[in-house]
């Protein structure tokens, strides 16, 4: 017998193919659309505009893995160093490259030019200065006694500030080479140092995160205790605000903190000047950390600026990149050099700033304003120096991240919102059904270059791509870019039919709600988030289900509820029919059902065995050409409307005893309950004769003692799985 919730039997679907009803649209218009993509010469700013990025061209190719510190001198020769290997470099205004000394120590953290053009490069660990001739004759010109000096400043007197680590001090020399600690800050390293135009030096800190400015005659003020552990760079505006990056997240306790083990390897180099020093194990800052796989500092970054009444403001931050260094462009604008994916990027007001310029390199470590806008950067894995500016890339370009429709799908128009006044701005596509681009997909279309679009050539498949490319004409005077600020393409997946995956047969006896009128609903909107374009985008496959509304008791009732499944997430309606299962054809029991779910009268229906089918039809979403259908049959089920039939009922009496027997049977459901009642007392339940209430037919024998003389009224009442009763009596004497 089976019972009311019964199993499912999954029919399949209709085979028949068609384009859906509704066009779609896949839209990139924000910052992190683009970044998905393969961005070449072009600059992305945090609003998703996309121009041509500064001109960035490589000027030297160091032996050294990581280049730290980048200066230039008056003659316009560039000077820098880094490591493994504490190697100075020099790079002259013409090309010539030259490594001019090198240094019995692991890195070269710090390099600075007095007013006569001599270099001074500080090397780590066991830190000295030293002073180099044009012809590189090396001299240590300071010894601070300290494992590391992270930072160099020259004062309008020509004196040298030496900022160093472990501990973290700034030491005054006189141009003779005679020093002494000028500032004790009670920090484990002085990390960053520039002086103001007063005349005070500013310096960054760690592992407290202290922005620090020092008097001329050595009195300190914190001007910012900054959320991050360590402050890598401080820069001076023109207008004289502060600005000071911090990287790392700070530990609860900074009173002594645990060194780490050492990181970097021996030098295997031999000295040029000077004896041997001492290389002991060292602790330096997370973010100076060189090892093979690229910086690691939790927290991510942050940028200050600290106005010139004191104020702090946070004008930029980011959760994973690591700031190095800040510079200026030739308009004044705050530039950042970051890793570990080598951006640099400038901070253009409060609200926007520019993803400017993508090195190869992981890391940019330094940067340096040149003549006539020109901007010099460092960088570290591996170690080059590179030429930004002032002028443009004459090309760029960006490739999308790939487009998954979902299926496989029709391309329609594809079209763009952007600008190019002196260039052209130019828009391809490409397409295949493989979830990478590879050679096995269609070549490039031919390319799009009005706003208003044009439909794509590019063949029906799964995956799409688009390529869009930025080109700046010749004699463009103006040096305007050409912006893009969004790319839109219309697609139309193939229809798919929908498919109902389960039936389930409700409880007798209990009905579902009457649907609420369609009409009496308003309508609701569901926005994008705020800055973020509309899109008609389909996320996938939808489930044609919601959640079951309480049932209602009802004698007679019988329901079902299904699921059913449409991979292009179109609205479905639903025809449900009814046959008994030894019949052939299917009687309507309800058209154009919206809900998932059908109550009906099955005292309408004979007993017997039956089976319903639910057709779902995505009709609402396509033409009645496109549309499509799938069905399923659910297992046999039950319509049992007749109560049990109770026969055999006898009573006899023996003494103060009444012994009651019956018999009760059910032609379609199992007998589930029996009662009795004693001259119209409670009715109270007895078990059959076996115990067990899971047969058609049981018998039942009640055994009442302590039975008043007199004539007794025996009524008993059975039940069965649909809760249809039949109710006798016996009356004994």
């Amino acid at each position: 017998m089976k019972k009311s919730f019964i199993g499912l039997a999954y029919l399949g679907t209709l085979a028949v193919w068609a384009w859906a009803g509704q066009t779609r649209s896949w839209v990139e218009t924000d910052f992190s659309d683009f970044e998905k993509g393969i961005i070449k010469n072009l600059s992305l700013r945090s609003d998703g505009r996309l121009t041509l990025a500064p001109r960035f061209e490589e000027l030297y190719d160091s032996p050294s893995a990581y280049l730290w510190a980048l200066a230039r001198d008056s003659k316009g020769n560039l000077y820098t160093g880094g490591g493994p290997g504490a190697k100075l470099f020099r790079v002259s205004p013409g090309g010539e490259k030259k490594t001019l000394a090198e240094f019995q120590a692991i890195e070269i953290h710090a390099i600075a030019i007095d007013k006569n053009d001599r270099v001074y490069a500080a090397t780590a660990p066991d830190g000295k200065v030293y002073r180099v001739s044009n012809d590189g004759k090396a001299d240590v010109f300071y010894d601070p006694k300290t494992k590391y000096i992270w930072a160099l400043a020259f004062d309008a007197k020509g004196d040298l500030f030496v900022g160093t680590g472990d501990p973290g001090e700034i030491h005054r020399v006189t141009p003779d080479g005679k020093g002494t600690v000028f500032f004790k800050s009670g920090e484990t390293h002085v990390r960053s140092m520039i002086l103001d135009g007063r005349g005070n030096l500013i310096a960054g800190t760690e592992p407290n995160g202290l922005v620090l400015r020092i008097s001329p005659s050595g009195e300190g003020f914190v001007l910012y205790e900054m959320g991050k552990r360590e402050i890598t760079s401080v820069a001076i505006a023109p207008d004289g605000s502060v600005f000071a990056a911090g990287v790392g997240t700070k530990q609860v306790s900074q009173a002594a903190p645990a060194p780490p083990p050492p990181t970097l390897p021996a030098p295997s180099v031999q000295p040029t000047t000077g004896s041997t020093p001492h290389l002991s194990a060292t602790t330096p800052p997370a973010s100076m950390t060189s090892g093979g796989g690229g910086v690691t500092v939790s927290g991510g970054s942050e940028l200050y600026r600290i106005h010139a009444d004191g104020y702090p403001e946070k004008i930029w931050s980011h959760t994973h990149d690591v700031v190095y260094s800040i510079g200026f462009d030739a308009a004044g604008k705050p530039l950042i050099g970051t890793g570990n994916k080598g951006c640099i990027y400038r901070v253009d007001s409060d609200a926007l700033y520019t993803a400017l310029v993508n090195a190869a390199p992981t890391q940019v470590t330094a940067l340096v304003a040149g003549e006539n806008g020109k901007l010099y950067a460092a960088t570290g894995n591996v170690g080059k120096v590179y030429e930004i500016g002032p002028g443009l890339e004459p090309e760029g370009s960006i490739e999308s991240d790939v487009f998954d429709a979902g299926m496989f799908s029709r391309w329609g128009r594809l079209s763009f919102k952007g600008s190019a006044p002196a260039g052209r701005l130019a828009v391809e596509s490409r397409s295949g059904n493989l979830d990478r681009p590879q050679e096995n997909w269609s070549k490039w279309s031919d390319a799009i270059t009005t706003e208003e679009g044009a439909r794509v050539t590019s063949p029906a498949a799964r995956f799409i791509q688009w390529k869009a490319t930025l080109t700046m004409d010749a004699n463009n005077k103006s040096g305007r870019s050409p912006e893009l600020d969004s790319v839109e393409l219309a697609y139309l997946p193939r229809n798919v039919a929908p498919r109902v995956t389960e039936i389930e047969i409700t409880p007798p006896n209990y009905k579902f709600p009457a649907a609420s009128n369609p009409v009496s609903t308003p309508q609701s909107l569901s926005l994008p988030p705020l800055g973020k374009a509309a899109s008609h985008t389909a996320s996938g496959p939808s489930l044609d289900i919601t959640s079951t509304p309480a049932m209602q008791y009802s004698k007679g009732a019988l329901g079902a509820r299904w699921v059913a499944v449409d991979d292009n997430g179109d609205n479905l309606i639903y025809t449900v029919e009814i046959r008994g299962a030894a019949e052939t054809e299917w009687k309507l029991l309800k058209d154009k059902v919206r809900e998932k779910d059908l109550s009906w009268d099955s005292t309408a229906f004979p007993d017997g065995e039956y089976r319903l089918r639910v057709t779902a039809s995505d009709l609402p979403g396509n033409t009645k050409e496109d549309a499509l259908t799938g069905r399923l049959e659910s297992e046999v089920f039950t319509i049992d409307n007749t109560p049990p039939r109770i026969t055999g009922l006898a009573g006899t009496r023996n003494a103060n005893r009444i012994e009651v027997r019956w018999h009760a049977a059910d032609a379609l459901s199992v007998v589930t309950k029996a009662e009795y009642s004693v001259d119209g007392g409670e009715w109270t339940l007895v078990d059959p004769v076996t115990k067990l209430s899971d047969s058609r037919e049981l018998d039942y024998s009640l055994d009442l003692s302590d039975v008043t003389p007199g004539e007794h009224t025996i009524a008993v009442r059975v039940q069965d799985e649909f809760e249809n009763q039949a109710a006798e009596k016996v009356v004994v004497r």
